[in-house]
């Protein structure tokens, strides 16, 4: 019999699974396209969801911008600033103005910032693309942050478009 770890971890890799563990960070960054990105940009981006992962669970508050509580955008924020030092805007809508647009969903990468509209055509909701079609973000009161689908369910169908801020990878051809 396999250890608990590993069959958390196994759990974890089956396409359906709406949660993601801390100990998948690494195999979600090697699982990013067949181009190997240089040292320090696969740094970076490690920094960046080792730290978000950390955030796995905490509670959702509207307004919230620390571990004590965040809303969508804080979560966001929190995780640039805290993990690589860069500053965002505050909401999602000023957010979605930020870096290079990604207009092809295949062509994301580990890091992105992936935007939605939840009530119409306004970006009211951010998440970062943490690979293998899953997001990390702060979803609504009562619930804590977690990772979903970005390809099936609920969030699909409210995509609105993705950035790649500066810093954090380069943008496919």
């Amino acid at each position: 019999m396999g250890s608990a770890s590993q069959a958390v971890t196994d759990a974890a890799m089956l396409p359906d699974r709406n949660l993601l563990f801390a100990s998948d960070v690494n195999q979600l960054i090697a699982s990013q396209g067949s181009a190997t990105p240089p040292a320090e940009q696969s740094g970076r981006v490690q920094t960046l969801l080792q730290r978000a992962l950390a955030l796995l669970g905490t509670p959702y508050r509207w307004g919230g911008t620390s571990p004590d509580g965040f809303d969508c955008s804080g979560l966001v924020g929190y995780v640039f600033r805290s993990a690589l030092g860069i500053e965002l805007p505050r909401v999602s809508r000023d957010m979605a103005n930020q870096g290079q647009l990604i207009s092809d969903r295949t062509a994301l990468t580990a890091g992105d910032l992936v935007f939605f509209s939840r009530r119409g055509k306004r970006v009211d909701h951010v998440g970062i693309y943490m690979g293998e079609g899953r997001f990390l973000h702060a979803p609504r009161t009562g619930k804590d942050v977690q990772v979903d689908s970005l390809s099936t369910g609920y969030w699909s169908g409210k995509f609105m478009q993705a950035r790649r801020v500066a810093g954090i990878g380069e943008v496919a051809g």
